[in-house]
């Protein structure tokens, strides 16, 4: 299943894994209306009015810890909770999840 990583602002992705899922070197795009219209599901973190809305569309804001200043366990725990919460949002979409 495609996703998009957006944001109502840009700024560097922080690596917090070795894995795959490590965000070393991605900025994340702008979160548009073009964006958002041609999304299934619309997952925000707390962006509030800042995020553009598209009546029809599902959106689900996920309250998350903000992962600024924190040190690394602090945001390898806040990277877990979103892992977790995708995972449960893709089962719900009827997408098989591994591991």
């Amino acid at each position: 299943m495609p996703s998009v990583s957006a944001g109502s602002a840009r700024g560097p992705a922080r690596s917090t894994r070795s894995d795959a899922s490590s965000a070393a070197g991605h900025r994340p795009s702008l979160l548009t209306r073009d964006v958002v219209e041609d999304s299934d599901v619309v997952v925000t973190m707390g962006c509030g009015e800042t995020c553009p809305i598209s009546p029809g569309k599902r959106y689900e804001d996920w309250r998350v810890q903000d992962p600024k200043d924190r040190d690394l366990d602090a945001v390898r725990a806040i990277v877990d909770d979103i892992d977790s919460r995708v995972r449960v949002l893709l089962v719900d979409l009827g997408v098989r999840v591994q591991g």
